[in-house]
């Protein structure tokens, strides 16, 4: 597999994950900062699948990544609740 074959796999592979812990969110704190960086998130979200449809898979990656790293913050933060339906497996590819 090329390099950009891998990429493009972890981009979609990210995506279909992020994707999937948008529709189970549940929002324990009701604060405005909670959701301001939860719409930041999204918009890392919406800005992989825009590089991703224009075949730029390296900025893809590292736009699904700042959006999975907020979310991990938040949950951390035990301020919304989900889990990962790959249980973070995408770690070790």
């Amino acid at each position: 597999m090329t390099k950009t074959a891998e990429i493009r796999a972890l981009v979609f592979k990210y995506l279909t994950g992020v994707e999937q812990v948008f529709s189970e969110l549940k929002v324990i704190v009701d604060q405005p900062e909670v959701f301001e960086v939860i719409d930041c998130a999204k918009r890392y979200l919406s800005d992989a699948k825009f590089f991703a449809d224009q075949g730029k898979f390296k900025t893809a990656l590292v736009s699904v990544v700042y959006c999975e790293g907020l979310l991990d913050a938040l949950k951390m933060l035990k301020v919304v609740e989900f889990s990962w339906s790959f249980a973070k497996n995408h770690e070790q590819s």
